[in-house]
């Protein structure tokens, strides 16, 4: 309980649909545990009893009518109590969802890149939903069957008080804490188990979103079978752990009842010694069977805690990560900036031990073109990440106009900011929706403008029959070719008119005829801006004004092409490789 005691905070919004559930649920606790054996005292009696004479027919109705009555009540009452947890309940998972969903936008992208991205999906769906189910579960049970125990148990008190045969009560009363020993057994088991199970569901996930975001390589490399074949591995040691945690979990009734049975086969022979009525055994069996259906559902209860803690742990990796880039206390208050780029003694490493970049220190005035070139893994696409604080250095600092970018509100950075990438990603919405995610308060005129200067307004147009801007993309722009989608996110960019510019191999999905035309529309584009050209083809860079050569992490060389031609061995051989090609 004490574990899931910080979450009971989602609680406060939904504190009426709780009172409400409380209220019920004391209700329905009263009305089994206290309610049922009264009638079987009290109301059955005079009926069968005719001793004293038969009773008149209108009283024995009266009397009947109180059997409805009774059970009306405590079906009322229990569908009230769960009609307002389960309402109480939707509403706790959309605040779970939401902060772990919110959570995610803000963990640091290399959080995001070492996690296969379908058992974070998992997580925020399958265990918010474990979670949401303990929750009110937990609201739910944990009042109702607590007042049915002890409306059940203050009748087996008072009848020890009132009737022959105190010994009859007591035997069955010590009966009642040996059922502990079953749910403690159990609790813990589940308990391992559970986390099991959710951490293979999580790969199961992880699977299922792998193959679909790889469609086109599994046919293309006949891998149906092989996919199948994993697939259905996974999904047994799935299957393995589900039923491990249902094999201690459905073994925790029969052995309740068991002791229950005993409790109530002691009851008997007690009864018989001390020769108690039938209507007081009666009534107080049925007692004792409302004390062990509240233990029954309880010890279910702790099981479910201890699922819920185990899917609380995995939702904890994300809800706990702590947020390294955030806005600073008192952020400096900026506009448009120039564009002014320092990097001042860089260092940084995905892993503490593997510097990418080391003490990397140059500027770059604004209004340059500047071109980061080098082998593969040399740290070019990490140093033009530090600009718009995707990524914290682990020494030294960035500035931008003099202003260390730590200084700066994220959302007043990147509005200074357009990144174009290699592997454009546009959303499950219309053209025009996700050319106005450079910027939102365009007009629609602006919009098109934009579009033409990336060559892209001619096609659009020509979609779908005509819907043109009104064209849904699909899921990541499925529903459009490689150099269309980058045509498109080069729209973005003119629409943004950013000071700082980053092309990330901007035109490398765009077909021969395409390209001409694009670099003259990226030549319009960068006039004026500071521009970081993140290049693995030379034909890209032959406008750069500046260009820095990584290797090993470290800046070796800068300077023009001509200038590296001449002093730098290691451009050369890169340039002379590729032109060679």
């Amino acid at each position: 309980m004490s574990r899931l005691r910080p979450y009971f905070r989602y609680f406060r919004t939904v504190r009426l649909e709780i009172a409400a559930a409380i209220f019920y649920g004391i209700l329905f606790g009263a009305a089994s545990g206290l309610g049922v054996p009264a009638l079987i005292k009290y109301v059955f009696p005079p009926i069968f009893d005719r001793d004293g004479g038969a009773l008149p027919l209108n009283l024995v109705i009266q009397i009947a009518a109180a059997i409805p009555l009774a059970f009306l009540l405590r079906a009322f009452s229990g569908y009230r109590n769960s009609y307002f947890t389960q309402l109480a309940g939707v509403r706790i998972l959309e605040a779970i969802r939401l902060e772990y969903f919110s959570k995610l936008q803000r963990v640091p992208l290399s959080f995001l890149q070492n996690r296969a991205s379908g058992d974070l999906l998992s997580r925020g769906l399958a265990d918010t939903s474990q979670l949401q189910f303990t929750l009110t579960l937990l609201a739910n049970d944990g009042i109702k069957q607590p007042m049915q125990l002890l409306g059940a148990l203050g009748f087996l008190v008072a009848q020890a008080f009132t009737e022959q045969g105190v010994g009859v009560v007591l035997v069955a009363l010590a009966a009642v804490p040996l059922t502990v020993l079953p749910v403690r057994y159990v609790g813990r088991k589940v308990l391992k188990r559970a986390a099991q199970m959710q951490s293979q569901l999580g790969g199961v996930t992880a699977q299922f979103s792998e193959n679909l975001s790889a469609a086109r390589e599994v046919r293309a490399f006949g891998l149906e079978a092989r996919e199948e074949s994993r697939f259905a591995a996974a999904c047994r040691e799935l299957i393995v752990s589900q039923m491990k945690i249902v094999k201690y979990a459905q073994a925790l009734t029969p052995a309740i009842e068991f002791i229950s049975a005993i409790g109530i086969a002691a009851t008997l022979v007690f009864a018989y010694v001390y020769d108690v009525q039938l209507q007081v055994f009666a009534a107080v069996v049925g007692a004792l069977y409302l004390c062990y259906e509240p233990i029954k559902k309880l010890g279910s209860l702790n099981n479910e805690l201890k699922r819920g803690t185990a899917a609380l742990d995995r939702l904890e990796v994300v809800l706990h990560e702590p947020i390294t880039i955030a806005d600073p206390a008192d952020p400096v208050p900026v506009g448009r900036l120039r564009g002014d780029l320092a990097f001042e003694n860089i260092t940084f490493a995905y892993q503490a031990d593997a510097p990418v970049l080391r003490e990397v220190s140059v500027r770059i005035p604004a209004g340059t073109v500047c071109a980061l070139v080098g082998p593969s893994g040399a740290g070019k696409s990490t140093f033009a990440n530090l600009v718009p604080r995707f990524y914290e250095a682990a020494a030294g600092r960035v500035t931008l106009d003099g202003l260390d970018l730590r200084a700066l509100r994220l959302a007043d950075l990147r509005r200074n900011i357009a990144v174009v990438s290699q592997d454009t990603i546009l959303f499950n919405d219309t053209i025009y929706a996700n050319l106005l995610l450079g910027r939102a308060d365009a007009t629609q005129a602006e919009v098109e403008q934009a579009a033409r200067d990336a060559f892209a307004h001619d096609f659009i147009v020509g979609l779908d029959g005509g819907l043109g801007y009104a064209t849904v993309v699909g899921e990541r722009g499925n529903r459009l070719s490689g150099g269309q989608k980058q045509r498109i996110a080069l729209a973005r960019a003119f629409l943004r008119n950013a000071p700082i510019l980053i092309l990330d191999e901007a035109t490398s999905a765009l077909d021969s005829d395409s390209e001409a035309a694009i670099q003259a529309a990226l030549k319009k584009l960068m006039v004026g801006k500071t521009v970081l050209i993140i290049a693995h083809r030379f034909s890209t860079i032959r406008d750069a004004t500046k260009i820095l050569v990584f290797d090993g992490g470290r800046i070796v060389a800068d300077g023009t092409h001509a200038e590296l031609i001449a002093a730098s061995a290691l451009y050369r051989s890169l340039y002379e490789r590729q032109t060679a090609a």
